[in-house]
């Protein structure tokens, strides 16, 4: 079950609620890494698709082009959903960043993300440059970038 919470339209991150399964655990009783990527895609997803409504353009597509992810806490299984903060964290002319942060229901920070996208046009399977549009609605969504302990 994922609900989008009413924060979508305020300032601030656009907060996502996840459902954790009982399959994302590992053998050592907490959510495994690779689930971690998981829940940032799906609250990516979720973000978008909020932002943009029906204002899709079958013209362009994205690809991710890079991720990092800051793991900083272990998240547990809870029946209660985690929380992904997403934000936009930068705006280039081809790709754009979102940055992230899990958090589990019990208020534990689990890992921080940034993950950048590079806008395709479709007919030609090439980058190109962010539409307009696109750039409206990231731009209304920009904020810091991801507070990483330890940039490369």
């Amino acid at each position: 079950m994922l609900v989008v919470s009413d924060m979508q339209r305020s300032p601030g991150p656009f907060v996502v609620e996840l459902a954790l399964r009982w399959g994302d655990m590992d053998s050592f009783g907490h959510v495994n890494n690779v689930q971690f990527a998981r829940l940032f895609e799906e609250a990516r997803i979720r973000a978008m698709t909020a932002w943009v409504g029906d204002e899709v353009d079958d013209r362009y597509g994205m690809v991710v082009a890079h991720q990092e992810i800051e793991f900083v806490a272990p998240i547990y299984y809870s029946t209660s959903p985690a929380r992904c903060e997403v934000v936009v964290s930068r705006i280039g002319d081809k790709s754009f960043d979102y940055g992230c942060r899990l958090v589990a229901a019990d208020g534990t920070v689990g890992a921080l993300c940034e993950t950048t996208l590079t806008v395709l046009e479709l007919a030609q399977g090439r980058a190109t440059s962010i539409p307009p549009r696109l750039r409206e609605v990231l731009q209304a969504h920009l904020a810091d970038p991801v507070p990483f302990r330890r940039r490369r």
